[in-house]
């Protein structure tokens, strides 16, 4: 099976280096087959010339401009048309994402043969490093009302960091989300619709350079269109998209 890892990226130059390095090498080592895409989101800064000098450096990568006008989401959906592999991981630029833990999301996936892996900073094993103060608390809300609202056990859906097989990222088209808000739409449809899921411990870790992208009073909004379009799919859509009976979460991955 090959790994997918898709890398949006906005302003990430003084990022991009270490971050796309150490995924490589850390993939490399634990044997697995790869490639990275990164997808450059209207960059103002030294993006795309660090992306062509990275580019002859490591052979698995392939950078992209993105057509679409600029959006988190956009961009991954954008990058998610031209995967080549059998599965694929959204990865954040800005190094806050551990390639450990993708490596053992991935080993996850092939031992429980499972859909979707989805990682919980807020489980034990997982960690949350820096995590700014009102951001944490907005989180551990917004994630508890989810929770409730969908009757699910699962506390960080808004988590960005997840591994979908194929077959589960085309079973959740199309689409809606063009911003930060496809974190909670791609998890939210796949549970929905009878994906097997696993959750599993992630690192997280405030980035060390640049500025996040993420907007909270922009954001509001977006997220709770998708979290009330996804709860009207639950209740009405009679199982229209559904793959079949909605099965139980297998237990949860013990270890590479």
């Amino acid at each position: 099976m090959k790994l997918s890892v898709i890398i949006p990226a906005r302003n990430e130059a003084l990022n991009l280096k270490s971050t796309l390095t150490e995924l490589s090498q850390k993939l490399s080592s634990a044997m697995i087959e790869h490639e990275i895409l990164v997808i450059d989101d209207y960059s103002s800064d030294e993006t795309a010339s660090v992306l062509r000098g990275l580019s002859l450096e490591i052979p698995n990568l392939r950078a992209f401009q993105s057509p679409f006008p600029h959006g988190f989401g956009l961009a991954v959906r954008y990058g998610f048309e031209h995967l080549n592999g059998d599965a694929a991981a959204v990865f954040m630029a800005d190094g806050s994402d551990s390639p450990e833990d993708l490596a053992a999301f991935f080993k996850a996936m092939e031992s429980l043969k499972v859909d979707c892996v989805f990682g919980s900073r807020f489980i034990d094993g997982g960690k949350a490093l820096d995590y700014p103060f009102l951001k944490l608390i907005l989180n551990r809300f917004a994630n508890g009302f989810i929770r409730i609202l969908f009757g699910i056990d699962y506390n960080d859906v808004t988590n960005a960091f997840k591994l979908y097989h194929r077959r589960a990222l085309e079973g959740v088209k199309p689409y809606l989300s063009s911003h930060f808000n496809l974190t909670v739409e791609l998890p939210l449809k796949a549970i929905i619709r009878g994906y097997t899921w696993t959750v599993i411990p992630n690192q997280w870790r405030n980035r060390k350079e640049g500025f996040s992208k993420l907007k909270i009073k922009e954001m509001g909004s977006r997220y709770l269109f998708i979290v009330l379009y996804c709860l009207i799919e639950k209740w009405l859509s009679r199982g229209d998209y559904s793959q079949g009976p909605i099965q139980a979460r297998p237990k949860p991955f013990q270890g590479v």
